[in-house]
């Protein structure tokens, strides 16, 4: 069985002959899979817990478990193992923005309903449980971390603009995009040189992800200039005219700098980017609080699990995915590896508990906790990321450049529509 010459073309890999794997021998030690004694998993740096990987290859003495972090584009070097059917891994990470692409080849996947999967669904969280699901209702992802998004913002700086500064409080008075912006002028009046957004881009992403529709609906038609769509553009384009989006880029000297100064002291971002700030900016150590994102819930990243049909142990691999993903193994992911759990269960243990100096104290599970189970259920085709970047380019033009927004906006659906038409997407 053959990914589809389509899915080749949008993982990018019409061009590619072959794939390197960065010089290791992670792959099967036969080109179909596993031999019954040796058992490949397959993730990338940061994608599991070491630790907890570790204690599986002693926990699993049946078989030898080989664990490799695989460098370099992920996807493409696992897809070129797939359609070439030699040195496929057993397991299988899957990257959470790559998804959508793999549930039209669900074929190349054990179904994991097979193994006993829907016994374990009501441990997990719904919304990522139904990521995982092809269109022809196989399973072919077991989740691993999720990406509730939040509120990052500095009280005593939102204090200097009469801002509250109260997380919960910041929530209930923030709770709308609109308010949040109307925040962002008070913030421009009172605080010399300061800005609520880094960046348009930032309100666009994000209230695209509290909805549960994207650029693409189930039956294949491009819905991106609907009104889930333009009203996020127009959010976004309204903070830029208003002077509230700054010109820093996220992660640049002058965008950290910018921070440490109090001058960005609002951060819309998921629950990795508390790991950020900590690694970016620790002059600011206690000096960030954290509340409920304007608007709802919404995710950014998280992954998967997967068995490949190369495997020949399915049921003990199986048994490994699961123990590597229940609820205690995915709190040590979160300590280790700052991987937010998939598994509710989870939220009530100490680990996850504990007050982050970093946050003043705040036990920020309580923020990003309810949100991870509030989000909503969203449908993905493997067509958005592309049309997405379409838009979102055409959104830092403006913010960067200058660009008339409804030049850029015209640009930006007739770009779509010609993505839309190459990739046989009704317009």
């Amino acid at each position: 069985m053959h990914l589809s010459r389509r899915a080749l073309l949008y993982a990018g890999l019409a061009t590619t002959a072959t794939a390197t794997l960065g010089g290791t021998t992670a792959g099967c030690s036969v080109p179909n899979g596993s031999t019954g004694r040796n058992m490949t998993l397959w993730y990338w740096t940061g994608g599991l817990s070491d630790k907890v990987v570790a204690d599986a290859k002693k926990r699993f003495t049946d078989v030898a478990l080989k664990p490799a972090q695989i460098g370099g584009y992920f996807k493409s070097k696992l897809l070129t193992t797939m359609t070439g059917r030699a040195y496929v891994p057993d397991i299988t990470g899957l990257k959470g923005e790559d998804m959508a692409s793999y549930l039209p080849n669900a074929e190349q996947f054990i179904d994991l309903r097979t193994l006993g999967a829907e016994k374990l669904k009501d441990q997990y969280l719904p919304w990522k449980w139904a990521e995982g699901i092809a269109p022809d209702g196989s399973m072919i992802g077991f989740p691993i971390d999720t990406g509730p998004v939040a509120h990052y913002f500095m009280p005593e700086v939102f204090d200097r603009a009469g801002l509250p500064t109260d997380p919960a409080e910041v929530g209930k008075e923030m709770d709308t995009w609109e308010k949040y912006l109307a925040a962002g002028e008070r913030l421009k009046k009172k605080v010399r040189g300061a800005h609520m957004v880094i960046d348009a881009l930032t309100i666009y992403q994000y209230m695209i992800a509290q909805g549960t529709l994207r650029y693409v609906d189930e039956e294949r038609r491009f819905i991106g200039d609907h009104e889930h769509v333009r009203r996020a553009w127009n959010m976004a384009i309204d903070a830029y005219e208003r002077g509230l989006c700054s010109r820093y880029q996220s992660g640049t000297p002058d965008g950290n700098a910018a921070i440490e100064n109090g001058l960005l002291p609002s951060q819309i971002g998921a629950s990795w980017v508390a790991g950020d700030l900590k690694l970016t900016v620790p002059k600011t150590k206690g000096k960030w609080r954290v509340a409920a994102l304007p608007g709802g819930p919404a995710n950014n990243g998280g992954s998967f699990l997967a068995i490949t049909k190369s495997c020949r142990e399915p049921e003990l691999a199986f048994e490994i995915v699961t123990w590597l993903l229940n609820a205690d193994n995915q709190t040590r992911g979160f300590t280790d590896a700052t991987l937010f759990p998939s598994t509710p269960a989870s939220y009530q243990q100490g680990a996850m508990r504990a007050p982050d100096p970093f946050f003043g104290g705040q036990a920020t599970i309580d923020v990003f906790g309810p949100t991870a189970e509030k989000i909503p259920i969203a449908y993905h085709s493997p067509y958005d990321y592309a049309l997405d970047q379409a838009v979102s380019d055409e959104l830092r033009t403006v913010n960067a450049l200058g660009k008339d927004p409804r030049r850029a906006w015209k640009d930006a659906m007739a770009k779509c529509r010609r993505i839309a038409d190459h990739l046989g997407v009704r317009t």
